[in-house]
Parts: structure tokens; C-alpha cells; sequence
């Protein structure tokens, strides 16, 4: 049967794991597909490099343009990255009648819902599994194996170079600063590592999966992002006192009044599977009301991970591509026309528990004031630790955990609480989640 013929744009790691592993399990793959599945043209700015990675198997150009407006390309896989060219690219592919597949999550979650709108007109796929955690079939999971679920929460460790960061803090005892040169030095973070330690790379991701599992637009400007710059270890070491460990969650959760949508530093329960995800490995955690929790857990970054899913959306495309547009798996789970207006709430709204690290003087009154204004606040207290200063210190920690309550009460009750004489400095917040 006639080849499909593939153009990919990018062979940067993710590009050549790809043709790497495509040519390496090219008869496997067409057992599967159906058919022959062929890269036939690369563009990259560094064409050396291209044409040493494919070995002259296949036309490299500089100008991806060249492959989005090919007549014999049928896929174009977008592996370039950013808001800016890749979306040009990606629509003139889609209006000139060629399916997509993209690990960018940063431009579906941007840009979404014009390419999903420019595609379904067009009867072309657009396929993103390597947008979202890497190897772990995710989408898929969300999109077709839950398809029979009310899907009531996501919670995901979804960016590998923070859940390093964070293992290497609770392991060693360091704090981020120290960590985080370490972590580039290894490799695991880049030399700017903003998009990944300040939440975003997450939230994007998140973004993607609240749309698929809820059917609303993907919405990342209205997404709550706060990433791990501020932690610090002494609190990674009192949670763990306390039976916690601490975890930067991507958190999607349908509620009465909307869906929360938000990436955060989170206290996860020691006993729970996905607090024990260590190192730069991902982990997905899916409650839905038939089948309850299922937990997809991998690698969510390198090479062949990474290609592994591109491949597999490969392989789909091909299966389908013959296919009737109109029975094929929406792009975001559910049919275009019965996607939801479901608003997304604002953080003040979310209700959750929370962590809270107090530094104060050591002198009487200062819990009873504390507790006071917590009680005024309708937040009720779950645990306590309170810590004896140092030997030569008049300062020590209290630290609270509270029931559940509102953010907008919380945010209150911690101005109120530092405003207090007997508390040094801000109050470390952190929220908790039990995921049960």
C-alpha cells in the first residue's frame, strides 16, 4: 500500500528520536498502521546536522514553508516549539488540506481553539499525545479510554524538571537556589529555566487535559500559575513530619460553580502513589465516577519517550486518514458543537486546605491570637506543630494545617495573621490536597 508520507519540521531531540525510532520500528509500525509510514523531508536552520541525523535518507531544507506547502507531504509533525512561526506553520498546513501532529503545548493551549476551529473545516486531524507528559498515553487515556466517565479531577506531576528539583530538596535537605544550579548542571533544567519552575510549562498541559476532560475551549489565560521559587526546605522537611510531601500539581477539578484550573506547590499525603514519583519522572492521577482513580505514570521528557508519542499519533492519522472526518475522536474528546461554556473559577473561589508556616516571637499569646483570628475566619485547624526556638534564638516555626476553606478566607486570614506584632515576616503558604 502506498506510503504516508511525513514531513517533519525540527530535528532537534525530539525530532531525531523520532526519526530514529520510526526507522528503527518501521515494520512494527506498519503492522499497526496499515500501511508504510515514511519521514521523505526534514526542515531545520542547521542542515548539516539534518542531513548527518537522517544519513541522506530524505530531502532536508532550511525553510520549513517549503515542507507545510508540499503537495506530496500528508503529516506534517511540528516539533519546533513557541507561539510565533509554529503557528503559521501549523495553520498554512492545515489550509492547505494536511493533518498535524505537535508536541507544542504551548501553542494549543495558547492557540487552540483556532487550530482545532481551522482543522475541523478543513477535515484535517490535528494530534497532540507528545504535547502532555511525554511518553504517557494521557490523551488517549482522557480522550478515548475514560470516554464512558463523568471525569471529576486531574492531578498531574507534569514537568519533570521540577519534580527533580523537588525530590533533590527533600533528599538532601537543600534549598532551591542550590538545587536548581545542580539541576542545570545535570541537564535537567535549561539555562533559563523560568518556563518550568514558575508553573507555566505545567499549566499549559493542564490547560490541554481540563479541556479534553471537561469538553470546554482550552483557556490558559484564565489558568491560576504559581510555580516553586518560593519554597523553601525547612518547609519540605516539616511536611514530611507532618506525613506529607510537597509536589508542583497541575490540578483540573470540575466544582458546583465551574472548573478550577490551577498549577501549584501542593501537599500530597506520604501514603499517596503520586507523592512517591521521585526524580524527573511524570505522573497523572484520573478520578472518574465510573472507574474511580487510575493513575498514568513515565517518563515525561527525552527523546524516544517523546517520540513514542508522536509516533503513535502517527500511526492514528494513518489509520484514520480514509476515514469519514466525521467519525473520527474530536481533537478535545467531545463533539465541537456540544462543548460547554463552563466557566473557569478565579482562585478567591477554589476551596482547599492549606499548609501555613508561622515564624513568631516566643512569648505568651501569640497561638492564642493566631488561633483567634482563624476561628473569626470560619478555618478550623486539622494539625499543628509547634517548634521550640533554637539555643540563642527568640524566634521559632508554628506550623498549621488547616480543614478546607476558602482561598479568598484564607488570603484574609493571613493578612490578618501577619499584621500581628509577635510575627516576623510573611507567612508561608502552601496548599494541600488529599487526592482520596
Amino acid at each position: 500500500m502506498k506510503p504516508i508520507k511525513v514531513g517533519l519540521l525540527g530535528i532537534g531531540t525530539v525530532g531525531a528520536g523520532t526519526f530514529t525510532v520510526l526507522a528503527r520500528n518501521a515494520e512494527e509500525i506498519r503492522r499497526r498502521a496499515g500501511r508504510p509510514i515514511e519521514i521523505t523531508m526534514v526542515a531545520d536552520l542547521d542542515t548539516a546536522r539534518a542531513k548527518q541525523i537522517t544519513g541522506g535518507k530524505v530531502e532536508v531544507v532550511d525553510d520549513a514553508n517549503i515542507i507545510v506547502n508540499h503537495p506530496d507531504i500528508d503529516i506534517v509533525v511540528e516539533l519546533i516549539g513557541g507561539y510565533g512561526i509554529a503557528r503559521q506553520l501549523v495553520m498554512t498546513a492545515i489550509a492547505n488540506g494536511k493533518h498535524v501532529v505537535t508536541a507544542n503545548k504551548a501553542l494549543l493551549a495558547t492557540h487552540g481553539t483556532e487550530i482545532f476551529r481551522a482543522a475541523q473545516e478543513k477535515r484535517v486531524m490535528v494530534a497532540f499525545e507528545a504535547a502532555v507528559a511525554g511518553g504517557i498515553p494521557i490523551i488517549k487515556a482522557l480522550r478515548e479510554g475514560l470516554t464512558a466517565n463523568r471525569i471529576q479531577w486531574i492531578a498531574g506531576i507534569i514537568n519533570g524538571t521540577t519534580n527533580f528539583i523537588l525530590s533533590e530538596m527533600r533528599d538532601k535537605g537543600l534549598d532551591f537556589d542550590v538545587v536548581l544550579k545542580e539541576a542545570q548542571r545535570l541537564g535537567y533544567a535549561e539555562a533559563d529555566p523560568t518556563f518550568d519552575i514558575e508553573g507555566i510549562d505545567a499549566a499549559h498541559k493542564a490547560t490541554l487535559m481540563s479541556a479534553i476532560a471537561f469538553g470546554i475551549p482550552v483557556q490558559f489565560d484564565k489558568a491560576y500559575v504559581e510555580g516553586i521559587t518560593g519554597l523553601q526546605a525547612a518547609d519540605i522537611r516539616y511536611a514530611e513530619q507532618l506525613g506529607y510531601r510537597i509536589k508542583l500539581l497541575g490540578i483540573a477539578r470540575r466544582a458546583a460553580n465551574g472548573i478550577e484550573l490551577r498549577v501549584h506547590p501542593t501537599l500530597i499525603p506520604a501514603n499517596r502513589l503520586i507523592a512517591n514519583v521521585e526524580g524527573a519522572m511524570n505522573a497523572v492521577l484520573v478520578h472518574g465516577d465510573a472507574v474511580g482513580a487510575t493513575l498514568y505514570y513515565g517518563k515525561g521528557a527525552g527523546a524516544e519517550p517523546t517520540a513514542s508519542a508522536v509516533i503513535a499519533d502517527l500511526v492514528d492519522i494513518t489509520r484514520l486518514a480514509t476515514a469519514d472526518p466525521e467519525h473520527r475522536v474530536p481533537y478535545l474528546a467531545f463533539q465541537p458543537d456540544a462543548m460547554t461554556d463552563t466557566p473557569i473559577l478565579p482562585m478567591d473561589e477554589i476551596t482547599t486546605s492549606y499548609y501555613l508556616r508561622i515564624r513568631v516571637a516566643d512569648k505568651l499569646g501569640v497561638m492564642a491570637d493566631i488561633t483567634r483570628i482563624l476561628a473569626d475566619a470560619a478555618i478550623s485547624i486539622d494539625a499543628m506543630l509547634q517548634k521550640e526556638p533554637a539555643a540563642g534564638e527568640t524566634e521559632a516555626d508554628i506550623i498549621i494545617l488547616t480543614h478546607k476553606t476558602q482561598e479568598k478566607k484564607a488570603k484574609q486570614a493571613i493578612a490578618a495573621i501577619e499584621a500581628l506584632e509577635a510575627v516576623s515576616g510573611q507567612v508561608a503558604r502552601i496548599r494541600l490536597e488529599s487526592l482520596g
